[in-house]
């Protein structure tokens, strides 16, 4: 087994991919991870913006979560439909293209991308985030278990779906089972205790109160809050990975995330409140994440505590596995369209779109250099490109359910409708609040996408209308090339290369540079070597050209030389030939000169259609 297999797994044939599809219980760790890890640190974001108010800013959390809770039912119900209206997958690009046109669509993808990014990032730091609370000796490690996380992450969508569901599978419904295990008997504790239970660990003290209670300031609470519903379109970006029949699974799919998601958002603004637990200033020393405190006070530091600790680290640190799954997919639908690189459409060895795989860890990796891996500093860009993707897909199925009419139709649409007022509303509310934290950066990016889009599917447009050809074969006006030979000195890669020319042309040139090197050996022996040789075959004797280059330009001269040669046949073509040394192993590449690399590149960059260029490879064997 190669080194290779044993990383990713063997290569897996096309008609193996229904054996790659996931049923519900597999969906809900491959898709749901985002938006139920989102309950760690969607509550914790809000309550971070209420520190100022001190225990005044616990009571807050409760209407804030309601109100957060009704707009995710809302775009629940919303996403259900577009799953039954797009089974192929209907991510908020495919719809808005397909019904609002291609600006909102490629607006729509442009957010989607900045989300899933975000996703990764803040997924994984608020992960280490919550192992930095439960072992604070760890905080000065941040970014580099940041960055190895984000490696393994990488390693393990790269062995494909279906190995990636079973890899996520126990450390998602762990997450489930201990969050429930800690709200229940929260709970119980609650209800015994008249509404004051006594924590078994106590909470850190709760800062004075330093600021009034503003409409402003909720509203900046509620917009962070926000980012406990991001992930929520995933499902419906992902409906083709599903198994027969596959509406159905993925729709089971998202009640089950939202389900779960809604159950957990109450029980912690409950717990919080009644546990008197407020958010600690992430990135200080001390720090402590509202779920830590949570378990020690309702369940002690005991064995119970870090296997709840370390559930909660391990999903929120792969719910990144969300935006793997997701971001892959838009982009291959965008490369379809043409405003990204066909490469996003290739899928790799593993039938996983691998590319995108590639860009989004790249992206990710420099995004938590930047800003240290702290999820606090990610938050305030991360919710406006969701609830801008919530609401370009909603707009679209209105306008889906429009064009198909009828009473079902109608009832639709006032969903979807109520949706993309609901989340249009949100977005102007996160954007203003959290503009000058950092919702700017996302507000600026869009368009840059936007415009690195079109420019592309520019390119492409141009490209196909100056290779279009639908005129037959022209085998008029054939004549033989005429054939450039650059050998500096004579040797077995030389002489391949010349009888390779000598079967293309009967014009034939050699060129040598003269550096003041070998020049006059090379020439004395040209006559014996190859002169003498051609005309005993009866061949036409190459033409030997000679250019000085008094400072020992080797590339340079041959490619001005090649553009005056077309200048000066412009009814012919000319074939620039070169030898070229390959060498077995990549580190040998660095013990030789390449300059036919450059020769290559300037001669591909700076000739027109009448130069072609043909390398003639001469192996190194295996035992150099």
């Amino acid at each position: 087994m190669s080194l290779t297999n044993l990383l990713f797994g063997r290569p897996l044939r096309s008609s193996e991919e229904r054996g790659e599809k996931l049923g519900p219980a597999a969906g809900v760790s491959i898709f749901g991870l985002d938006a139920l890890s989102s309950a760690a640190y969607g509550p914790e974001a809000a309550l971070t913006l209420l520190i100022p108010l001190g225990a005044a800013g616990i009571a807050y959390l409760l209407p804030i979560t309601a109100s957060i809770i009704i707009l995710l039912a809302i775009v629940y119900f919303s996403y259900r439909q577009t799953i039954e209206a797009y089974p192929s997958g209907g991510g908020s690009y495919t719809v808005a293209r397909q019904n609002l046109g291609e600006f909102p669509g490629l607006l729509a993808a442009a957010a989607l991308m900045i989300d899933y990014v975000l996703t990764a990032a803040v997924g994984i730091s608020a992960g280490v985030g919550a192992l930095v609370s439960a072992a604070p000796f760890l905080q000065r490690h941040t970014l580099l278990m940041c960055l190895a996380i984000l490696l393994l992450i990488t390693a393990v969508n790269l062995r494909g779906v279906r190995e990636t569901g079973e890899v996520f599978v126990f450390p998602t419904y762990l997450f489930v089972g201990s969050l429930f295990m800690i709200l229940a008997l929260g709970l119980v504790k609650s209800i015994a205790t008249g509404g004051h239970p006594v924590p078994v660990v106590a909470p850190p003290t709760l800062h004075l109160q330093t600021a009034a209670v503003s409409t402003w300031l909720l509203l900046k609470a509620f917009s962070s809050g926000c980012t406990a519903m991001t992930g929520v379109e995933a499902v419906s970006n992902g409906v083709k990975a599903f198994r027969e029949p596959v509406v159905k699974s993925a729709q089971r799919t998202l009640t089950a995330v939202i389900a779960i998601l809604i159950v957990l958002l109450a029980g912690i603004a409950f717990l919080v409140r009644a546990y008197h637990i407020g958010a600690t200033n992430p990135g200080e020393a001390g720090y402590q994440s509202v779920l830590s405190q949570l378990t020690a006070a309702v369940a002690g530091k005991g064995i119970f505590y870090y296997v709840a600790v370390g559930s909660i680290v391990l999903v929120l640190a792969l719910s990144a596995n969300t935006a793997f799954a997701d971001f892959p997919r838009l982009c291959r639908a965008v490369a379809e369209d043409g405003y990204l690189p066909y490469g996003f459409v290739l899928r790799g060895r593993r039938l996983v779109y691998s590319q995108g795989i590639y860009v989004l860890a790249a992206l990710c990796a420099l995004l938590l250099i930047l800003f240290g891996g702290v999820t606090d500093r990610l938050i305030p860009l991360y919710a406006v490109g969701a609830f801008l993707a919530f609401t370009l897909s909603q707009g679209g199925m209105v306008a889906h359910w429009r064009r198909a009419g009828g009473k079902k139709s109608r009832r639709n649409m006032f969903v979807n409708g109520l949706g993309a007022v609901a989340t249009a509303t949100t977005v102007l509310v996160v954007t203003v609040s959290k503009f000058t934290e950092g919702a700017w950066v996302t507000t600026l990016l869009i368009p840059v996408i936007i415009i690195l889009m079109i420019s592309i599917r520019r390119h492409y447009d141009q490209v196909k209308a100056e290779t279009a050809n639908a005129a037959p074969l022209d085998l008029s006006d054939l004549r033989a090339p005429l054939v450039v030979v650059p050998i500096l000195y004579w040797n077995k890669i030389a002489q391949k290369g010349l009888r390779f020319a000598l079967n293309l042309s009967s014009d034939v040139q050699v060129l040598h540079i003269d550096c003041g090197e070998e020049t006059e050996d090379f020439c004395r022996a040209w006559d014996r070597l190859v002169v003498d040789p051609t005309k005993r075959m009866g061949l036409t004797v190459p033409r030997l050209v000679v250019l000085k280059s008094p400072y020992r330009f080797v590339v340079s001269p041959i490619v001005d030389y090649v553009l005056e040669l077309e200048r000066a046949n412009s009814d012919r073509e000319v074939a620039v030939l070169i030898p070229e040394l390959v060498e077995r192993h990549w580190y040998h590449y660095f013990l030789h000169n390449q300059r036919a690399e450059w020769l290559k590149a300037l001669l591909l960059l700076k000739g027109k259609q009448r130069i072609i260029v043909i390398v003639v490879p001469w192996y190194l064997s295996a035992l150099s």
